[in-house]
């Protein structure tokens, strides 16, 4: 602070302050993977969404266990013990016609391409948008970050189905962050076109 470096922007008045704090607590429970956040994780799921992240097995027939061991190469053990994550099979396709009508819009925030994310040969996560799989906290992609420490040679066992729901309720956060850009930035633009004038404090004796 005393070196003058970037700041957010306080705003200046009581109204725009409540729409900033409104947008934070989005954010925050959209980051927060241990609340339910209605409309995205928590019923009703709003129609968009509900296209995203599916489990399917493309070649049909129901799901077993084995068809939930993650093996498609998202992981292994290097030094130390420390988990690396590794290429996996992610693959990029266009989106259905389905997709696209359901998706509308969002699409041009959300990547024109989308992505099918392989647990092993049989299952995917279905229509992952591009923007979507490729988000990064911390330098990392999320979903792919989650995946390496749950390749089956790792984990010793298959996932559960609250597991692969985890995966599509991760999916649907990360979009449901992407659609908040215009908001954020419209909300930023406006509280640093009207700022709180900070005063600069006198330095002590």
């Amino acid at each position: 602070m005393k070196q003058d470096w970037r700041r957010i922007p306080l705003p200046k008045n009581k109204e725009s302050l409540a729409a900033s704090a409104s947008l934070g607590r989005r954010l925050a429970a959209l980051l927060n993977t241990e609340t339910e956040v209605l409309g995205v994780t928590g019923d009703p799921v709003s129609k968009s969404l509900r296209a995203i992240g599916n489990l399917d097995k493309p070649i049909g027939g129901g799901l077993d266990i084995g068809d939930l061991e993650v093996r498609a190469n998202w992981g292994y053990q290097g030094q130390n013990g420390a988990v690396m994550p590794c290429k996996g099979r992610a693959v990029e396709r266009d989106y259905t016609v389905e997709e696209r009508a359901t998706l509308g819009e969002s699409i041009a925030l959300l990547g024109e391409k989308t992505f099918d994310i392989y647990l092993n040969n049989l299952t995917c996560w279905r229509n992952v948008p591009a923007r979507v799989w490729d988000y990064t906290m911390g330098g990392y992609q999320v979903v792919k970050k989650w995946l390496s420490y749950r390749e089956m040679a790792l984990l010793g066992r298959s996932l559960t189905i609250d597991e692969t729901r985890e995966v599509m309720k991760i999916t649907r956060r990360i979009t449901s962050l992407l659609l908040m850009e215009p908001e954020l930035d419209t909300n930023y633009s406006a509280v640093k076109a009207d700022a709180f004038a900070w005063k600069q404090s006198e330095p002590p004796l």
